[in-house]
């Protein structure tokens, strides 16, 4: 399973939601979406404005958890 780590990187980078999504060019519901994980796909252009604005690596945001356990 793949887990949303995007609240993690957001209170790193002491930045909020909004502010997140004003940069990024996608709407707060959108945003709020991928960072609760209720979503079956990212686009990889919203993935690398996402990374961009938060100088950070897709690994820091997207992280393998195996769920046979």
């Amino acid at each position: 399973m793949i887990v949303i780590r995007l609240d993690r990187m957001l209170a790193d980078r002491k930045m909020r939601l909004n502010e997140l999504a004003a940069a990024v060019g996608i709407s707060n519901v959108n945003l709020s979406m991928i960072k609760t994980g209720k979503i079956k796909a990212i686009r990889f252009s919203t993935l690398n404005a996402i990374c961009n604005v938060l100088n950070c690596q897709p690994g820091d945001i997207l992280e393998y958890v195996d769920d046979t356990e």
